[in-house]
């Protein structure tokens, strides 16, 4: 990869979704603040976006999408939403189940009959969906190759020769992809079409999302208004191409998506790119029940899992904190609202979507670098938008 420079850009708050009324709120220009002091200009950054019932109240992009062109980030500019993509798998899994194709409780071996090994036995479609099947993930023989560009059949390869669990199933939560994987996998065998394409034709268009979709290694160029992920690194650590005559301790922001680093180009765990603009139609699909039925949704936002206090896993470990079917869920106690969210993190990226059912509250940001505190700023914005 050649080096990369920064440009300076002066960025403008824009709102171009209906129903905005950005700038006519004291609470815009908190939001404001607190962004603009983790994603300065001429950086790479982050889009954000408030939509409280059907107006947006916040809408502004901060920095580059791609350093190298100088593209600033807008509400339109499409993120790796990495690991916020399991909502849609789960989705997917759950809309299977509501036409009577699959039951959550169903035993996994039903419909993966070549893993015979009696571990799998207890293990359900409910256990995958809220990490809580004790599957260890094993993908710690990969070479960095296979990382940087491994495909969903080598994610789970190694499930065909598991032989023991970390727990018994249902028992405990520990946070892994492959089981996510696995879950892409069974969508493809109980709808009869590939992956990507059930999603796309039963999940994003009946949502609106027309420029939304998963990554596809070959044809990158779909992707509109693509952002590259990006890292702050001391050059001489780099791998050595991108390294020759550069002086030593020198940081620089390179590109860290796919191709560079540990970008993890499978598809049902975290795969999918979407902007800001569209993840507000998705949002509204699901209040609506366009994609999924509201006792489904309700059984999707249920705590399956207790996340807190894990000993398996410290994604996401905090107390009051659970996982549902594809989203985590931290209850309302009396000094907290009730939070349905989802992080993700892929080769630079790092996203928070929540959401506040009890006030229709939509937050969002999708950010194009790693080095700012997700949670700090999650609960910095909530203290803002919900007056707390």
């Amino acid at each position: 990869m050649k080096q990369l420079i920064s440009i300076g850009l002066i960025l403008s708050a824009l709102c171009v979704l209906p129903g905005c009324r950005n700038g006519e709120d004291p609470r815009v220009a908190a939001i404001d603040a607190a962004c603009s002091a983790l994603f300065p200009e001429g950086e790479p950054g982050a889009a954000v976006l408030v939509m409280e019932g059907d107006e947006i109240l916040f809408d502004q992009g901060y920095g580059f999408a791609d350093l190298r062109t100088g593209a600033a980030i807008d509400g339109t500019t499409s993120f790796n939403i990495a690991s916020v993509s399991k909502q849609f798998t789960a989705v997917a899994v759950l809309q299977l189940a509501d036409k009577g194709l699959l039951d959550p409780d169903d035993p996994i071996v039903k419909y993966f009959p070549e893993y015979t090994d009696p571990v799998w036995k207890d293990i359900r479609i409910r256990h995958l969906l809220s990490h809580s099947s004790g599957i260890p993930d094993g993908r710690g023989y990969l070479t960095r190759e296979e990382k940087v560009a491994g495909d969903e059949d080598l994610a789970i390869e190694y499930l065909a020769n598991l032989k023991e669990l970390h727990f018994a199933p249902g028992t405990a939560y520990e946070y892994i992809n492959p089981t996510f994987v696995l879950l892409g996998k069974l969508v493809e065998r109980v709808s009869g079409q590939p992956f990507t394409e059930y999603v796309r034709d039963h999940v994003f268009l009946p949502a609106g999302m027309t420029e939304t979709g998963y990554f596809d290694r070959d044809r990158q160029e779909l992707i509109p208004r693509m952002a590259h992920g990006y890292e702050y690194a001391d050059v001489t650590g780099m791998p050595e191409e991108r390294t020759a005559g550069a002086a030593p301790e020198k940081k620089e922001w390179y590109e860290y998506d796919f191709g560079e680093e540990t970008f993890f180009a499978t598809r049902p765990d975290g795969g999918i790119y979407t902007s800001t603009h569209e993840f507000v139609k998705w949002e509204r699909a699901l209040r609506k029940g366009t994609v999924l039925p509201e006792n489904r949704l309700r059984e999707a936002w249920t705590p399956q899992t207790e996340v807190g206090g894990s000993p398996w896993s410290d994604y996401q470990n905090r107390p009051n904190t659970f996982y549902g079917y594809g989203w985590f869920i931290e209850p309302r106690t009396e000094e907290t609202p009730l939070r349905i969210y989802h992080t993700g993190d892929n080769g630079g990226f790092k996203i928070l979507a929540a959401r506040y059912p009890e006030t229709e509250t939509l937050l969002l940001v999708f950010a194009n670098r790693a080095d700012w505190d997700r949670y700090a700023l999650f609960m910095e914005l909530e203290r803002i938008i919900l007056k707390r």
